[in-house]
């Protein structure tokens, strides 16, 4: 069962170690298209205006209590959980890198090109498609083994402390951050409940989905 998984699949084309600089053609190949998955995910949440992710509530609570902008926050927040590494023993590589890179430009793509739904039932379907395709993009680039971003990279640290399933970890950690977000006054959404309950089996599903395709 998908939502049993513990540990990132090993496939054919994933990376032997995620600090490599010369991964195979099909390594980086994976790790770029699960991360333009991803990307389009998270675009297409923004679009549906059903409401915008737990990590982003978050440092809309932070900015309404510290008074940084939000843009700011996010980046502080970044970095904090990049730090929380170092404990986790997690190593970076170039899909860290690209994580950023890849995903902001399918953000700016969506917001550009795809149209926002006007009635609420369609914002919530598109809602919840964004978050199924941010889980599947995330199973894949994962597999590929070339570094995380900095939260799938706490997620995977986590796990392996834990020995809890993956999708556990990861709906306990967007959860608690959707709710410390909202405590300090940022606005949770219909978008953002799903996210952050849907987002752990999704990743998990994507995991099974490459495990099952490629073993």
């Amino acid at each position: 069962m998908f939502l049993q998984i513990k540990n990132i699949p090993k496939v054919s084309w994933s990376s032997e170690k995620p600090l490599n600089l010369k991964p195979k053609i099909s390594t980086f190949f994976f790790l770029c298209f699960g991360l333009t998955l991803f990307g389009l995910g998270e675009g297409l949440l923004i679009v549906s205006t059903s409401g915008a992710s737990p990590w982003s509530v978050f440092a809309q609570g932070l900015y309404l209590n510290i008074g940084f902008s939000i843009g700011l926050m996010t980046i502080l927040i970044s970095i904090m959980v990049l730090l929380l590494w170092f404990p986790l023993k997690q190593k970076p590589g170039i899909g860290t890198i690209l994580n950023a890179l890849i995903i902001g430009l399918m953000i700016d793509v969506c917001i550009r090109y795809v149209p926002a739904p006007e009635n609420f039932i369609p914002q919530i379907l598109l809602g919840a498609f964004a978050v199924l395709t941010v889980g599947i993009g995330g199973g894949i680039y994962l597999v590929a083994n070339l570094g995380a971003g900095p939260r799938d990279g706490l997620m995977i640290g986590l796990q392996k402390k834990t020995n809890f399933p993956i999708a556990s970890v990861r709906s306990a950690l967007e959860i608690t951050v959707m709710s410390i977000g909202w405590y300090l006054g940022g606005t949770v959404g219909v978008g953002t409940l799903l996210f952050a309950f849907g987002i752990g089996p999704c990743v998990a599903l994507g995991l099974y989905l490459v495990n099952k395709i490629y073993n």
